[in-house]
């Protein structure tokens, strides 16, 4: 459960099984400013949708998205790489040329993720 309470100066948050009473005061004080959610969550990774796209990733396409989510040009991976062009950078996403094990484990300390995902 998630109740959200928003106004002008105060923001209140609380997530998780919300005792009745909480929830009753908060809409007592605040009225229709309170918000409750009984959303459930569920782990991406548990869903077929995720399930299919990941089948179909390659390790270039994870080197892109690991790169843009650090909003890194090729050029700036080239260089943390230690001096790969840019079109080296391109051609390893674009799954034209393979991804050394060297580069791999430099990614994958840049990235703070496993080796394995670009091999």
């Amino acid at each position: 459960m998630l109740a959200h309470v928003k106004t002008r100066h105060i923001k209140i948050k609380m997530e998780g099984d919300i005792p009745k009473k909480i929830l009753t005061v908060l809409k007592e004080f605040y009225g229709e400013k309170v918000v409750i959610s009984d959303d459930d969550y569920v782990n991406i990774e548990d869903t077929d949708w995720y399930k299919k796209i990941n089948k179909e990733m390659k390790p270039g396409d994870y080197m892109k998205i690991y790169r843009l989510n650090r909003k890194m040009t090729q050029t700036e991976l080239g260089r943390e790489l230690g001096g790969i062009s840019k079109q080296n950078i391109s051609h390893m996403e674009h799954g034209t040329q393979g991804i050394s094990k060297d580069n791999a484990k430099k990614m994958a300390k840049l990235f703070k993720v496993s080796p394995g995902v670009f091999i």
